[in-house]
């Protein structure tokens, strides 16, 4: 089974929705991939995934990825140069650490969402959002083939 089969439409939907309230208030920008597996360390993979989706050619370098590893149960978190010099040392860690609570009580659609609420709250503080701000990155789901 692909990646993409790993959540219903309405768990996508659930999902690509978060991403749209958690940027109603900031010019960052919050994608998700989705990876059946991955080999090896997920934090690579991920800066791979985030150079692949070319979001570090946002104009404040503010775009923050959630992978996720289905089969292999790996989770990462980045966010790219601008929002890292802006948030706290732990501030991923801590993210990464709720989400991954909901993931062991079998709620991943609902991990994933709350993890891209509270980065869009971060984000809304150092990056809020500007009246001419466009959405540079596709909200949509990214999916490895």
């Amino acid at each position: 089974m692909s990646a993409k089969h790993s959540f219903s439409e309405a768990e996508q939907l659930s999902i690509v929705q978060a991403i749209k309230e958690a940027e109603k208030d900031t010019s960052g920008e919050i994608r998700v991939h989705l990876d059946r597996k991955c080999s090896g360390d997920p934090y690579k993979k991920a800066i791979k995934v985030f150079e692949n989706l070319a979001m570090h050619k946002t104009a404040q370098r503010n775009g923050v990825l959630f992978y996720l590893s289905i089969d292999d149960r790996k989770l990462a978190i980045i966010g790219d140069q601008g929002i890292n010099e802006k948030v706290p040392a732990d501030f991923w860690h801590v993210i990464l650490e709720e989400v991954i609570q909901l993931f062991k009580q079998g709620k991943l659609a609902e991990g994933l969402a709350h993890g891209i609420a509270k980065a869009g709250q971060q984000l809304s503080t150092f990056f809020p959002y500007q009246k001419d701000d466009h959405n540079e990155l596709s909200n949509d789901i990214s999916f490895d083939s």
